[in-house]
């Protein structure tokens, strides 16, 4: 029986006692009750605590109510015993048949299982690395770049659909410094003042030549174009591709400067105009985000005509309203904080309401202890560095253990280490564990077919049982609260459980002992574990090896 099969029964008795008249509440006033795992295992399975939501409502006390259902539960199928404990909770023991059926429940459903509708009928678009397109990415963007990812994943399997975006800076000066800069590299001037140091510049002029031997030939403004246009392809694949090493896919690559060419800066300006919130001043258009609690206004076009980045902020934001995006979460870095009441006030100023139609999550630093800086890049450490050095899975998985308000430092080297005392390790251990396990059972002889679900009554069944049966609730709420780290420590949790069961049982018998129906019945719970362990590293982009 799983915690979802639990709760509908306890709807289900809940129902029967209104329509019988025990209980005064309208059917419709009955909800789903939520189970948990009691805090003390020798309390029951699973506790409820449905009988205090509903005993006001109802007209009686907590315990009263608690007592009546803990009687009609202890007569239906499945469950061994029901028991009233404090004000008004219930403890419930299930059968070692209803509660192995859990085994069962997560081998057929598979990479489905944990899956959920807790956030279904969601439209979000989730924003988050959208680096410059001036230089390869760094430790800045890492934390993002897997949490980003990982919220996505959380967000999917809680029935939400999720389109991840990201946002190309590549329209302003900087872009023009850029090619300035590559120019230089190429003809072998100096840097100009404000441009790009490193020998990434240099690879990128060689590569520039080389689709355009004539750009040293060409005027100074029109090479420095060329140069801008060919370095930003070049920069922008290699973003892609140290992205795509790191496990990390979008599904939109949204160029600001398309916002510019398109007219979607100036068309957004007069639509915030028509709501009322544009005025003119100093020969500038502002914007009056101070009626929505900004520090002050802000500049939307300058006196010389020229748009500022916040207008290109306001014509994004209203770029994803109008592609039906009801909910817009930005990831944004710690020096990114000034940012959130700007934000806010633009989606008040477009009509919506910045408690529902838009968040924004503002990531700590993290830094990596024995890490270099970059020898192309010259100041910093970069993303594609450390994935070489110290893996891609050691890293997701360690930013994903945190949560990202919290600052962070990296041991690059004890992340290397492969033993149990390293975390992603000790995961993805006990899922090979349970993979070699069931290639050792297969080679004993233990059937799959034949499962009884009553022989899972050991004690160590009951807990490692007990922790599948929770990864559901886990991702739904890891997902509403925006927080992989859940996610991952619960992963934990299943490891070491597992790891005592492993201990405690057997799954392939002994010498010439034969096989039994525990034999099977343990090859169910082994896998089914495995399951789990696959799907929760999945949902934190990392991978479940066969063998280590």
């Amino acid at each position: 029986m799983t915690p979802a099969e639990l709760a509908a029964l306890i709807r289900s008795v809940l129902l029967e006692a209104v329509a019988a008249g025990d209980v005064a509440l309208a059917a419709e006033d009955v909800p789903e009750p939520k189970v948990e795992r009691p805090r003390q295992r020798e309390h029951g399975d699973w506790a409820t605590n449905v009988a205090m939501q509903l005993a006001k409502k109802a007209g009686t006390n907590p315990r009263a109510l608690a007592e009546l259902l803990a009687a009609r539960l202890a007569q239906a199928d499945g469950v061994a015993a029901a028991e009233v404990a404090g004000p008004g909770f219930l403890n419930i023991r299930l059968e070692a048949g209803a509660a192995g059926e859990l085994a069962r429940a997560v081998v057929e459903a598979g990479p489905a299982y944990g899956r959920n509708e807790a956030l279904a009928g969601h439209r979000i678009n989730m924003e988050f690395v959208s680096a410059n397109p001036t230089g390869p990415l760094h430790i800045g963007h890492t934390r993002w770049a897997a949490l980003g990812d990982a919220m996505v994943r959380l967000l999917r399997a809680s029935g939400a659909e999720v389109v991840p975006e990201y946002y190309i800076n590549d329209a302003g000066s900087q872009m023009d410094k850029f090619g300035a800069s590559i120019v230089a590299r190429a003809t072998g001037t100096d840097v100009p003042e404000g441009g790009y140091q490193g020998s990434y510049v240099a690879e990128l002029a060689a590569k520039v030549l080389a689709e355009r031997p004539d750009l040293t030939e060409l005027p100074h403004d029109e090479a420095v174009a060329v140069a801008r246009e060919l370095g930003y392809r070049l920069q922008m694949a290699e973003i892609e591709e140290t992205l795509a090493s790191f496990n990390v896919h979008f599904d939109v690559w949204f160029s600001e400067r398309e916002l510019h060419d398109g007219g979607a800066v100036e068309s957004a300006v007069g639509r915030l105009r028509e709501q009322g919130h544009v005025y003119d001043e100093g020969g500038a258009v502002w914007l009056r985000t101070t009626d929505f609690s900004d520090d002050k206004d802000r500049v939307l076009v300058r006196a010389d005509g020229s748009p500022t980045y916040f207008a290109a902020d306001a014509a994004y934001y209203l770029s994803k309203k109008d592609r039906g995006f009801g909910e817009k979460i930005y990831l944004l870095g710690a020096d990114h904080h000034g940012y959130v009441n700007r934000l806010k006030a633009i989606a008040s100023c477009a009509g919506d309401d910045p408690e529902r139609n838009i968040e924004i999550l503002i990531g700590q630093l993290v830094s990596v202890a024995g890490a270099r800086m970059s020898k192309r890049a010259g100041n910093i450490i970069e993303l594609r560095d450390i994935i070489e050095w110290i893996g891609t899975d050691p890293v997701r998985y360690t930013l994903a253990r945190f949560p990202a308000d919290s600052p962070l430092t990296l041991d690059g080297e004890k992340l290397r280490e492969k033993n149990l005392d390293n975390p992603v390790y000790y995961v993805q251990y006990a899922y090979a564990r349970t993979r070699n396990a069931s290639r050792n059972a297969e080679e004993h002889g233990v059937p799959r077919d034949g499962f009884d679900p009553a022989a899972l009554d050991h004690p160590a069944d009951t807990e490692l049982l007990g922790a599948l049966g929770q990864f559901p609730e886990t991702v739904a709420h890891a997902a509403r609260l925006r927080e992989p780290h859940r996610v991952a420590r619960y992963l934990e949790q299943v490891a070491a459980a597992y790891h005592q069961w492993y201990g405690q049982t057997r799954i392939s018998p002994r010498g010439e002992d034969q096989v039994d129906a525990g034999h099977t019945a343990r090859l169910w719970l082994n896998d089914a574990t495995s399951q789990v362990l696959a799907n929760g590293l999945d949902l934190l982009g990392v991978s479940a090896p066969e063998r280590m």
